[in-house]
């Protein structure tokens, strides 16, 4: 089943009109060094995609995602060549939830971002700012 074969999943958490994002430490051991990145990371044993963003989400921001908060979940090809495929998905984030975030120990520190900013912003993982942006034009069409 293709939904087993993959490497990671991220997640662009929303609230009006704004993108759940922290900033990602400056360490040249890690890819996109002090970049903007949404939640998410590698996937752990036989995880789902859901189960691996629930489980980044909670690690990352202390944060627990119920399935009914995500709204979309796409399979994206491995983007070089032998690259294990990984999922993008979008959901909604609670006031409630924002304000219980607990921040662990990657990167220097975390923001509600307008959406917009986070799609153009020059330091923004690209993969991430056009799925992002790909997944909400094919909602309004």
């Amino acid at each position: 089943m293709a939904e087993q074969d993959f490497g990671g999943a991220k997640i662009a958490l929303l609230h009006q009109g704004q993108v759940l994002v922290y900033r990602r430490d400056c360490r040249d051991d890690i890819p996109w060094p002090g970049q903007w990145d949404l939640p998410g990371g590698g996937r752990e044993g036989a995880e789902t995609p859901l189960q691996c963003v629930q489980r980044e989400t909670y690690e990352e921001f202390g944060l627990t995602i119920a399935a009914a908060q995500v709204r979309e979940q796409r399979r994206y090809s491995g983007r070089q060549p032998g690259d294990a495929a990984t999922w993008f998905m979008l959901g909604d984030l609670s006031a409630r939830q924002i304000a219980a975030v607990r921040f662990g120990d990657e990167g220097q520190y975390w923001r509600m971002m307008l959406i917009e900013e986070f799609i153009h912003h020059p330091q923004g993982i690209a993969h991430l700012r056009q799925r992002l942006a790909a997944l909400l034009a094919a909602r309004t069409r």
